[in-house]
């Protein structure tokens, strides 16, 4: 994996071969920030990260300069790497054990973006439930927006807080808004 810009622009990271995750690819992820890019301005956020994994996301947002990346993840191996990293490089990012949903049903505070990339073999109705947590503890900024990853084949659109989404390779971003 690779950071794509900011201050850590084209820096490698390698991961532990053990964690249970699925990377975003780097093509979905430049894709993605593309968009970002054209609506906000990166120093101004403060972005939650649910579903974590290696803390691809989490990197890609602290190394262009992103306030505050709060990372959540159930796994502790992905939570020690994203820590040590974060360390490592000095990047504002906490790391946080937890299930997602426990999370999302205690979490205090506000986020100008959320990003969401659970496992894709998820039933439509659990990447639902992640969607109406996020909405039922009014976790995002007025302008903010949810970002949900996803396979191709899950259509989240008739969710009532769904935007848009953009289809990159095997991969879906479907975005939320208030």
């Amino acid at each position: 994996m690779r950071i794509i810009s900011g201050k850590y622009k084209g820096k490698r990271l390698v991961a532990p071969k053990k964690l249970p995750v699925r990377p975003t690819t780097d093509m979905a992820k430049e894709g993605l920030f593309n968009i970002l890019n054209n609506q906000f301005h990166f120093d101004e956020l403060n972005v939650l990260d649910l579903f974590a994994g290696t803390g691809n996301i989490s990197f890609e947002f602290a190394s262009r300069g992103t306030r505050e990346v709060v990372a959540v993840d159930k796994y502790p191996g992905c939570v020690q790497y994203i820590s040590k990293i974060s360390k490592e490089l000095d990047l504002p990012i906490t790391a946080l054990k937890s299930d997602v949903l426990k999370y999302l049903e205690r979490a205090k505070g506000k986020f100008d973006i959320i990003f969401a990339d659970p496992p894709y073999d998820f039933s439509v109705e659990a990447f639902l439930k992640i969607v109406d947590s996020v909405f039922a503890s009014d976790l995002l900024e007025e302008d903010g927006v949810l970002i949900v990853e996803h396979a191709s084949q899950t259509d989240l659109s008739p969710h009532p807080h769904f935007s848009e989404n953009r289809k990159y390779g095997g991969s879906v971003f479907s975005f939320f808004k208030k």
